[in-house]
């Protein structure tokens, strides 16, 4: 069933349940108003008929008269029954078929009344000089039950003709409010791989169909920059690839086109094996970043304190790197050692750690490195500052995308993938990076992580990428 139609359907229902509790509510009040209203009546009749027989003695005859007149005036198929009693003994001296529940009632309250089908009853105990009587008086109520009739008609009618109209508006409010997801659906059809620029249109009311359009086209932000990062990954890796192999290729052409001596084969293979290394090194870089994103992949988690992995990629880089000039600033560091411990993989922080070091080194011709920690109960915190060559401010957005360069750092050797490398490792930890540089001046690398205490089991899988 369509969400159209569940609206109109409950609505109807929903509409027509508060209208039959309205009227059934109309109906009842009306019948009981009916109904007392009635025995109203048959007291006041029931006076008339106990003055009119028991008290003629006592009064003059324009009085009588006028009594008179009043008793002719009945109600429909009135019925009137005297019944001289004995109150002490609480018994009718003359034959009565009326019902003894009923007497018993008129002798311990000396009122009673009730109702057989549409016949009112009424008996009152009186007491007179000549005796004690009991004057019983019955009667139909037809203008009522008439009137009754007719409001219950007019209820079954206004009933009806409610439901009917509740549900032609239904249909007409639920076309009228799904309207707009019906333009979202036909406007999210007609968007495609080839055409992912195109944005759902948004009517600026701020209720929950513009969330919905603002969260797609968010989506589609999402989207774009991926299909974008991808086309750009592949243009980028495929020329990074091509060109080592190239120069194999090329060098090995050269080599086998004539015999050669002994020394110019030697130095075609230093060439190719200089081309080669080049070539793996791209290879086990492209390996490592697509490993972080294999599904289904889990990674052991430890506890590790942040400033003695920072020395073990120190000590690394010393030999890689044996004149550079990484120091230490811990004039911050924290008292509390537990300050300064995360949740993460050893190895892979120490991969990412390792790229932010080798690049401050690498485009800092060896200048002075700074590695700040900083620590609290809810934040460890890296700061890692070099005077390189710096990052133009346009490219700071783009540094973290695969196989991107920026145009001062071209002439280091490199691919563009161990930012975007650390930076996933530094997301899945539950961390975060941030990036300041000032072209001639140098950068400054911001990396946050959680306390352990407040992130004891960071989601280090492929989902949080």
């Amino acid at each position: 069933m369509k969400i159209r139609d569940k609206i109109t359907l409950i609505s109807s229902l929903l509409t027509g349940a508060l209208l039959l509790f309205i009227f059934l509510f109309i109906y009842y009040f009306s019948y009981v108003y009916t109904e007392n209203e009635f025995y109203t009546k048959l007291r006041e009749r029931n006076g008339v008929v106990a003055r009119a027989n028991l008290d003629r003695d006592e009064m003059d005859q324009a009085n009588y008269e006028k009594l008179l007149v009043e008793h002719l005036q009945t109600l429909p198929e009135e019925q009137e029954i005297i019944l001289p009693v004995d109150t002490a003994n609480k018994k009718v001296l003359t034959d009565t078929r009326l019902p003894r529940a009923f007497l018993d009632g008129v002798f311990r309250d000396g009122y009673e009344q009730d109702k057989s089908g549409s016949t009112y009853r009424m008996g009152i105990l009186y007491h007179d000089n000549e005796g004690d009587f009991i004057i019983v008086l019955s009667a139909r109520d037809i203008s009522g039950a008439g009137q009754m009739r007719r409001l219950l008609n007019i209820l079954i009618l206004s009933f009806l003709l409610g439901l009917v109209l509740t549900y032609f508006g239904g249909i007409l409010y639920a076309g009228r409010v799904l309207s707009p997801i019906s333009s979202i659906t036909a406007k999210a059809n007609e968007i495609s791989a080839t055409n992912l620029y195109l944005r759902l249109n948004t009517r600026n009311k701020g209720d929950e169909l513009d969330e919905l359009a603002i969260t797609f086209n968010h989506m589609l932000d999402r989207l774009e920059t991926s299909f974008e990062t991808q086309n750009s990954f592949i243009n980028n890796a495929s020329h990074e690839l091509r060109n080592p192999l190239t120069a194999i290729l090329g060098e090995t052409e050269i080599s086998l086109n004539r015999e050669r001596s002994g020394p110019e084969y030697r130095q075609s293979l230093e060439t190719i094996q200089n081309e080669a290394q080049r070539l793996d090194l791209l290879v086990n870089s492209l390996l490592k970043l697509a490993q972080t994103g294999m599904e289904d992949k889990r990674f052991i988690i430890t506890p590790l304190r942040i400033d003695e992995l920072l020395l073990d990629v120190k000590q690394h880089l010393d030999g890689i790197r044996p004149d550079n000039r990484i120091k230490f600033d811990l004039s911050e560091l924290p008292r509390e050692s537990d300050n300064l411990i995360i949740q993460g993989n050893e190895s892979l922080l120490t991969v990412a750690f390792n790229n932010y070091l080798d690049n401050a080194c690498k485009f800092s011709d060896n200048q002075e490195v700074t590695v700040k920690i900083l620590g609290n109960k809810k934040q460890v915190s890296i700061i890692i500052s070099d005077r390189g060559v710096g990052i133009p401010e346009t490219d700071i957005p783009k540094i973290s995308e695969p196989f991107f360069r920026a145009d001062n750092a071209r002439a280091f050797r490199g691919f563009g993938v161990g930012l975007p490398l650390a930076s996933k490792i530094i997301k899945i930890h539950g961390g975060h990076t941030s990036i300041q540089s000032e072209v001639g001046k140098g950068t400054r690398v911001l990396v946050h992580f959680p306390n352990y205490r407040i992130h004891k089991r960071p989601p280090l899988d492929s989902t949080s990428i």
